[in-house]
Order: C-alpha cells, then sequence, then structure tokens
C-alpha cells in the first residue's frame, strides 16, 4: 500500500515532465547559418521577396545549377542538360559588353541597367534563331545555399526584364552559379561590385541544324 502511494505520485510527476519536454515526433529546432534569412531554412525558394518560380516565364527546371540539369558541357562550347537548347554553340564573348551588375544582397535591375537589356533584346530579335542562357552570380560574402538561391533570382529578375520588352521567355534558359565563378578573384568591395551579376550567353544552332 505504502509502495502504492509513493509510484503514483512519480507516475504523474514523469507525465507532467514528457508534456513539458515537447516530446513529439519531427519537430526540429533549425538555426539559421550566417547568410541566411530565418524564412528560408529548410526552402530557400519560399523567403519573402523571391520572384516566380522558374515555370512562370515558360520552363526552366528548377533552381539554378543544383540538381537540375542546367550543366554545361566542358568542350566545344556546347551546351547540355537545356532541353531544345541543347547542342546549341554557346558565344559567351557577343554580349559580354551588356553585363547587368546588381547591388549587395539585391535581385532587384536598376534603371541604369535598361540600356544592356535593351541591347540583348536587340541582339536576339535581330536573329530569331538565336536562344540566351542568363547565368546569375553572386559576390563571396554569404553561404554558399544563400548565394545560389540569389544567382538564380538574379538571372530570373533579367529573364523577367527581356519579356517586358518582348523577348519571349520560351528563348531565355537561366542559371545560378551563386558564388563559384567570379569575374574578379580580390576580397574587396570593388571585386565583389563586378561579382554582382547577370552574365548573358548568346546560344547559336550548330553549323547545318
Amino acid at each position: 500500500m505504502k509502495m502504492n502511494k509513493l509510484v503514483f505520485p512519480l507516475v504523474l510527476v514523469l507525465a507532467g515532465v514528457m508534456a513539458t519536454t515537447g516530446c513529439k515526433k519531427g519537430i526540429t529546432k533549425v538555426t539559421p547559418l550566417p547568410g541566411q534569412r530565418a524564412a528560408q531554412i529548410g526552402d530557400i525558394n519560399n523567403g519573402a521577396g523571391t520572384l516566380p518560380p522558374a515555370g512562370t516565364f515558360g520552363g526552366d527546371t528548377g533552381p539554378g545549377s543544383t540538381g537540375t540539369g542546367l550543366t554545361t558541357k566542358t568542350g566545344g562550347g556546347d551546351t547540355a542538360g537545356l532541353g531544345e537548347f541543347e547542342g546549341m554553340i554557346k558565344d559567351p564573348a557577343a554580349l559580354a559588353a551588356y553585363t547587368v551588375h546588381f547591388k549587395f544582397d539585391s535581385a532587384t535591375v536598376q534603371n541604369s541597367e535598361q540600356a544592356n537589356i535593351a541591347s540583348v533584346a536587340q541582339a536576339l530579335v535581330s536573329d530569331v534563331n538565336t536562344k540566351l542562357l542568363i547565368e546569375g552570380n553572386c559576390d563571396e560574402r554569404g553561404t554558399e545555399e544563400y548565394n545560389r538561391s540569389l544567382g538564380e533570382r538574379r538571372a530570373l529578375a533579367l529573364r523577367e526584364a527581356l519579356a517586358k520588352v518582348n523577348v519571349s521567355p520560351e528563348r531565355i534558359r537561366t542559371i545560378s552559379y551563386g558564388k563559384d565563378k567570379p569575374a574578379d578573384p580580390g576580397h574587396d568591395e570593388a571585386a565583389w561590385a563586378k561579382n554582382r551579376r547577370g552574365d548573358f550567353i548568346l546560344l547559336h544552332p550548330k553549323a547545318g541544324v
């Protein structure tokens, strides 16, 4: 009898402890990494201020070069994994003068860059057989995951800007390199300003196609 009187309060205490410590399956606390916003943990593309998904503008396969097949074949200048764009010849020099640069941690196309957008649009209008690959890039600050997402949003913002000047999004594909392809290897603001950019790669059909 005395034993029962002792055991019963212990059972009640144990039940109370379990209730207050939250013994529920699937609940984990995620701590943001440096450079990440809390809203983007777990699904970085759902963060506030992101652009519409790529499919809104004609069928891109997802975020940047992370598992989407938007890879570039090394050798011969061809592209691979770009659907109907596969096999086209890359011409990075053709539009190199019209690279668009962005402010820190921003995917907004500045008014000062509209002339470059217009020049790229004109190049595409003048040759209806060409397509376009937009590469989104970032400076070295921030995590790799965050910069990959930011590079994607920059590339999508440029595709949207071209759509507004009557370039069909069906002619454009995007890829994000995050901070993996710096234009300037420096570690100061001058270098970072050059690396926050969107590059336009003109794609030509193979000869005889």
